[in-house]
């Protein structure tokens, strides 16, 4: 601080303050302090700058909305729902395999629960759809503990906790596709949840403002531990909820302090980082620091000294005050300073002990909550301060191992047990039993009219949705029937695909393109005029391209939404999106478009998620493959993104090659999603390479779904013969081998489009799983099996993927002789000539394999594979592309 030059001067100014709050108010406290602030930058004067606030609660006790409920009852009622989570945890580790569990993290979170489930978190009813909860993953046990005593899970269930495999058992932690009724959200891959629950409000906005589906009260929660807090796609995306003024949107962060080994900041202060960080995003940040308890201390702090030393003690020392007691914390908390020591002289050690946390107060959680719900024009953050491992003593509260703490001596158990006055006596306790009151009991009445007044139990997720009309293939005639000589790339070929679905009657509106700032490279600007982009304020301006006929249009009721330079961004709207059928009860179909190597592997864990949350959509690896994006280089050249879509259980992956196989393959997506309520989603590669595509062949649209069929059958004069496989971007490639083939070496070749190695894969898989287990039964064949049995001479796979892309289906080729082509190996820029030719995938690399494996087999000279090489300019001393 500056030297006061004139404290009589300073005096007056704060003498007209204090009369100003007393006489007007905060409100016109505060236009009169930004008025002088304005005035005194026109000069350049520079102000002092905090982007946090003290450390105290932001709604000062006066200003608490006051909580309506019987507090009493609510205790009881939340203790009972401790004990449970604690008694389900306990008994799943005295099991034999460890099953684990984790106690600390609800046992800080409990109260921010309660007040939600007791007062704001509604369930939906005829008039309205239901807010989305976003529970802190960790935190499961609890949300179990309420529903078992609701009367939703049974005693078998609780015991089957984290024993899931015989069936009735409950997941460890949220996951819809174990519990589709239940779970709406997977959380516990820590930063996903509040990421999504971010474009979830931005999607809802979405709708609304489209005219869809009417989402007025509705909100979005979101609970999150303050040390997820570090991961980048927890504070990643806070920006877009400020700056699209997301008032549906409400974190609650669980500020216990401790991460998994340790303080998150042990030599800092985790909430006022966290305020200044959303406050700077354009966040309501409500700060909920201590209990009621310390409201009498603030009223006799005249002079701010117990403040200032609140501002001074850092988080490593709030946990050493929580976890050493009473005494410890009257030393080194209030004995920093004589004043303060003596303001608690009257107080007991226990009485300092039991000086509580505001999140821990429903009084304080309530006021902010009701705050939260009815503030306009931002998205508001809460603060919450916490214990973790609240209630455990000296075994686990506060404590640095905390996290870790699946079991309990029984001494500490009937500790808590006291402290919470659960009914469970000292000859009950060993078996740690579970409490659940009668259904008439006041607590079972109670919960049911608290829950009935919000519309019905939570958590609960929808699972199907009325079907959609689905339009027949016909719809797609024009993609059919090919592109009449002219040279079109397969992303053009989709992208008439999307423009024939944005103009059916049925389901048109429900289409959701979603680009993350690539529209123009997918061929789609055409669609900025015809759809607009979506924006919650329209377009304030005119945009430099307004004269052309495809310019930049910004709309409120825009269709698409254009994410921008932020492909996790994007794929949380998709899976917004791909998940409305069941949290809206409103289908979407959402199609997202993004260069392919930015795909899976930049945002895998939030695909393995969109299986998980049992996602409907459409993802659209666009300029796919090693070798189709020429110039681009190693970043971008995509050899894998099938290998990893693979590993995805219900994502269903395709490579498709011509217009007619892209627009089968999303007809039948559209199908089997939005007309069966499948739960599976789609991954399609498309390329940005051109050539002519040929109409669709008579019966191909069977094998175009299962995987591969007969594209061209080769003469039967030749020498001898051979199976060429191919897809994607190496198709033409293949075609043009069997040209080699015939005109150089009289070889004859069967042609095959294989469209899905993957669901070849995973088809023969199940075959063989099938035949193992009924060994006296008739045997089964694949359909690779079934398609090349009757087939002549060797098999020859080439893809511009990774061999192991292509290798999947070997095992289930019936033909001895199976050689593999693929782009092992750093993508490199150059044309796409050089590019196969470095990866041994091009044209003369699939001729050579294939008169290798001729001469394997002995069906021509191995000299002939020697005149192939020399012919065609191979230097059989090249670095291997794998290595290079």
């Amino acid at each position: 601080m500056h030297d006061d030059a004139d404290p009589i001067e300073t005096q007056e100014w704060l003498d007209s303050m204090e009369s100003v709050l007393e006489t007007e108010g905060v409100e016109r406290a505060t236009y009169l302090l930004t008025r002088l602030a304005e005035r005194a930058t026109r000069d350049g004067t520079q102000l002092p700058y905090s982007i946090t606030t003290p450390y105290r609660n932001t709604i000062p006790h006066t200003k608490e909305a006051r909580m309506p409920g019987d507090l009493f009852m609510e205790r009881r009622i939340r203790s009972l729902v401790r004990w449970n989570a604690l008694a389900m945890v306990l008994r799943a580790n005295k099991k034999p395999g460890e099953l684990g569990g984790h106690l600390s993290s609800f046992s800080s979170i409990a109260t921010l629960y309660d007040v939600g489930f007791n007062y704001f978190f509604h369930a939906g009813d005829d008039k309205r759809e239901g807010d989305l909860i976003y529970f802190q993953g960790h935190t499961s046990p609890g949300v179990y503990a309420r529903s078992f005593l609701e009367g939703r899970f049974s005693e078998e269930q609780m015991d089957n906790y984290r024993s899931e495999v015989d069936g009735n058992g409950l997941s460890s932690y949220p996951h819809p596709w174990l519990m589709p009724d239940y779970w709406q959200f997977p959380t516990v891959s820590m930063g996903l949840g509040p990421i999504q629950a971010i474009y979830q409000a931005h999607v809802m906005k979405y709708l609304h403002s489209r005219e869809l589906t009417n989402m007025e009260g509705r909100k979005v929660w979101c609970f999150v531990g303050d040390g997820e807090c570090d991961e980048p796609e927890t504070l990643g995306a806070i920006g877009l909820a400020g700056r699209e003024k997301l008032d549906n949107l409400i974190f609650v962060i669980n500020c216990n302090l401790q991460r998994l080994d340790g303080p998150v900041r042990g030599n800092g202060k985790i909430i006022q980082e966290l305020e200044g960080i959303f406050r700077g995003a354009g966040w309501n940040v409500l700060k909920v620091v201590w209990g009621r308890l310390w409201d009498p201390l603030f009223e006799k702090d005249d002079h701010g000294l117990m403040q200032k030393r609140m501002d001074e003690a850092v988080d490593g020392e709030m946990q050493n005050f929580k976890s050493n007691g009473g005494a410890y914390t009257r030393k080194h908390f209030f004995g920093k300073y004589p004043e303060l020591q003596k303001m608690v002289e009257n107080m007991s050690d226990e009485d300092i002990y039991k000086l509580n946390r505001g999140g821990h107060d429903p009084y304080k959680v309530y006021a902010a909550y009701h705050n939260a719900v009815n503030h306009k024009g931002q998205p508001t953050v809460i603060l919450a301060h916490t214990v973790k491992g609240y209630g455990f003593g000296e075994q686990g509260e506060a404590q640095n191992t905390t996290h870790q703490l699946k079991k309990l001596d029984m001494e500490t158990v009937k500790k808590f047990r006291d402290r919470f006055g659960v009914p469970i006596s000292d000859d009950e306790i060993e078996n740690l039993p579970y409490y659940r009151p009668a259904p008439d009991s006041p607590e079972a009445l109670y919960m049911k009219k608290m829950r009935e007044s919000l519309g019905g139990f939570l958590p609960k997720r929808r699972k199907d949705c009325q079907p959609l009309q689905i339009p027949g293939l016909d719809a797609f005639d024009a993609v059919l029937k090919g592109s009449d000589g002219r040279e079109i790339s397969s992303t053009m070929a989709f992208v008439r695909v999307l423009n024939a679905l944005v103009k059916d009657k049925q389901i048109g509106g429900r289409v959701v393109p979603i680009v993350p700032d690539e529209a123009r490279t997918f061929g789609m600007e055409g669609m900025f005029r015809q759809l607009g982009i979506y924006t919650s304020e329209g377009q304030k301006y005119v945009p430099n391209d307004r004269n052309q006929i495809m310019y930049y249009k910004e709309d409120k009721q825009g269709q698409i939404l254009e994410e921008g330079i932020n492909e996790a961004g994007a794929m949380s709207a998709w899976i917004a999106a791909a998940t409305s059928y069941s949290t809206n009860d409103y289908p979407l179909i959402p199609f997202y478009i993004y260069y392919s190597m930015f795909g899976f592997q930049r945002v895998g864990d939030l695909a393995w998620a969109a299986g998980d949350m049992r996602a409907r959509g459409f993802l659209l690896g666009g300029t796919a493959g090693r070798t189709t994006l020429n110039g681009e280089g190693l970043q971008h050249q995509d050899g894998h993104s099938h290998i990893i879509s693979a590993t995805i259980p219900n994502c269903v992956s395709y490579d498709p090659t011509y217009g007619y196989e892209v627009a089968v393959i999303v007809r039948d997506g559209l199908r089997r999603m939005y007309g069966e309520n499948e739960n599976v989603y789609y991954y399609l590669t498309l390329m940005n390479e051109n050539y002519e595509h040929p109409a669709m062949p008579d019966g191909a649209e069977e094998g175009i779904l299962k995987g591969m069929y007969l594209f061209e059958e080769g003469a039967k004069d030749g020498k001898a013969r051979v199976q060429l496989l191919g897809c994607g971007a190496i198709f033409n490639e293949v075609r043009a081998a069997a040209k080699l083939l015939k005109d150089d070496f009289s070889i004859d070749s069967d042609i095959w489009s294989v469209t899905s190695f993957t669901e070849l894969a995973r088809e023969g898989h199940h075959v063989r799983r099938w035949n193992m287990l009924h060994p006296e039964e008739p045997r089964r064949e694949s359909y690779v099996k079934q398609c090349l049995k009757d087939r002549e001479g060797p098999v020859i796979a080439s893809t511009d993927y990774m061999r192991l892309f292509a290798d999947q289906v070997r095992q289930f080729i019936p033909q001895q002789t199976v050689h593999v082509l693929g782009t092992d190996g750093f993508g490199r820029s150059d044309t796409r000539e050089k590019l196969r030719q470095h990866f041994e995938v091009d044209r003369y690399y699939v001729a050579v394999a294939a008169l290798d494996c001729l001469a394997r087999e002995d069906k021509i000279e191995r000299s002939v594979v020697t005149e192939a090489i020399r012919k065609y300019g191979i230097d059989p001393n090249k670095p291997n592309p794998i290595y290079a």
